[in-house]
């Protein structure tokens, strides 16, 4: 009985390894500075057991002015005539509602001061008007993304970071309706039969909307927000997009009517950096832009710009940006402009490049400049054309003179990550220089990448036509 008591208090009285090994100390779970292993680690166990909030509540003033707005705005619309309404600007609108509204009020016996009746006049005419809860994203210069993701979750893009937004809408008719006035502006449509549409904002702003059936948690819509102040390639390059020898050498080349291809990811800054460069072609020359929505805001005098027009409900009257294009060649252009190419009108544009219309641009989707020539190989291929590959791969390499890569990294920033020539054809294989490329080298401990644009050294192969507009020797110490 002693010796298995004795032995029953071993594990609890004796340290283990006895008293000549005491146990080794056990490595604390708090992380120590610097020691970015545990960091990661740390942070990867607080995303697993994450508790993410699905939507926005409003509470308070912002809450009580949304109440009062139910209970107003459905009497509000037996004393205004609509179509009245609509002529009117948002101040004129502001002066008519507010005495029906006091009536209003007075009726429902709801006492507001001063403060929350301006608030309910905003939401009101926002309802009217504008697109609703929207209209207060929409002003705000600091977001240049909206994703509405059903009526009860909205999320925002500031400053390259993604966040809840402090709205919602009442329900999923409420936003459907906003949807199609949006896309109703632009002559398009979205129900049932066509739950898809592309459309824009009067400034130019990027709008998707798909709808239920396709969109299962109600109608979805996202919007790009542009600037309203145009950017220059200085503004890219005072935000750090890209350096001064490179913002030389893209000057040059807008204005030395270079062919050009702005190469990236969705979100990276193909259209703004495509805005960029227009600022500088000659403002005699004339320039077409052609688009499945304008979103082009050009900075010239003498730009027309076309867009693409859908099936009707018949399925018929389509027109494409290949008819376009070939449209644009009739119409006596200096440089065709695309906003995107998807598909076989890449083979219309490198046309339009070999035949007097230097200085054409486009963008398109590829995560490097190497794999945007594979891309526009792929897309002439897509289509009709019975072309050899080598032949597409010479009139490539034939047509387009740089490709413009950028990139938004995971921090948020949008660089100009390569700037490549496009030489000619060694064989089969379309052989390429590289002028700039943006190097990591380090991150802050807030996340911000900080890396070098570095000039490759070499003597550009597209000099020559620099020397036709008199800035050879500029453009030779920019990428030296």
């Amino acid at each position: 009985m002693r010796s298995g008591e004795s032995a029953a208090a071993t594990p609890q009285t004796v340290p283990l390894g006895g008293e000549q090994f005491p146990p080794l100390p056990q490595p604390e779970t708090v992380a120590a500075p610097g020691d970015t292993k545990a960091d990661a680690l740390t942070r990867l166990a607080d995303r697993a057991n994450g508790v993410h909030d699905g939507g926005y509540q409003a509470e308070g003033f912002e809450a009580s002015v949304h109440k009062i707005k139910e209970q107003v705005l459905p009497r509000l619309l037996e004393r205004v005539d609509p179509e009245a309404a609509a002529t009117l600007t948002k101040d004129e609108l502001s002066e008519e509602f507010r005495p029906i509204i006091l009536e209003v009020l007075a009726e429902l016996k709801v006492t507001l001061n001063r403060r929350e009746q301006f608030a309910l006049e905003k939401v009101l005419i926002d309802e009217l008007l504008g697109f609703g809860p929207l209209e207060e994203l929409l002003s705000d210069p600091d977001i240049s993304d909206i994703m509405v993701n059903g009526p009860e979750q909205t999320y925002i893009e500031k400053k390259g970071r993604l966040q809840i937004a402090p709205i919602r809408f009442r329900d999923e008719s409420h936003l459907f309706q906003i949807a199609q006035r949006i896309v109703n502006q632009v002559g398009r449509r979205v129900d049932q039969t066509t739950p898809l549409a592309d459309a824009r904002l009067k400034d130019g702003s990027r709008v998707n909307v798909i709808v239920p059936p396709l969109s299962l948690r109600g109608t979805a819509i996202s919007i790009r927000k542009f600037s309203e102040k145009p950017i220059t390639i200085d503004m890219l390059r005072d935000f750090g997009s890209m350096s001064d020898k490179m913002a030389t050498a893209l000057k040059i080349a807008g204005a030395c009517r270079m062919n050009v291809v702005i190469s990236g990811g969705t979100g990276s800054g193909k259209t703004t950096m495509l805005n960029a460069l227009s600022k500088m072609i000659d403002p005699g020359e004339r320039v077409l832009t052609i688009e499945d929505a304008a979103e082009l805001r050009l900075q010239q005098p003498h730009w027309l710009p076309l867009e693409t027009r859908p099936p009707n409900l018949e399925g018929q009257g389509a027109i494409t940006i290949g008819d376009l294009v070939k449209n644009a060649l009739r119409m006596r252009p200096d440089r065709i402009i695309l906003g995107e190419i998807r598909g076989a009108e890449c083979f219309d544009l490198l046309a339009a490049m070999n035949t007097g219309h230097d200085g054409s641009m486009c963008t398109l989707h590829a995560n490097s400049p190497r794999e945007c020539l594979g891309r526009m190989e792929n897309m002439i291929l897509m289509g009709d054309i019975k072309i050899p590959k080598e032949a597409i791969s010479r009139q490539i390499a034939e047509s387009v003179d740089l490709i413009v890569q950028v990139k938004r990294l995971r921090d948020g920033s949008r660089r100009t990550t390569n700037i490549t020539e496009v030489i000619g054809m060694e064989g089969d294989v379309i052989v390429t220089q590289e002028l700039f490329k943006f190097e990591y080298l380090d991150e802050t401990e807030d996340g911000k990448i900080i890396g070098e644009f570095r000039p490759s050294g070499l003597r550009p192969y597209t000099l020559e036509k620099a020397r036709q507009f008199g800035f050879d020797q500029a453009y030779l110490e920019a990428c030296l």
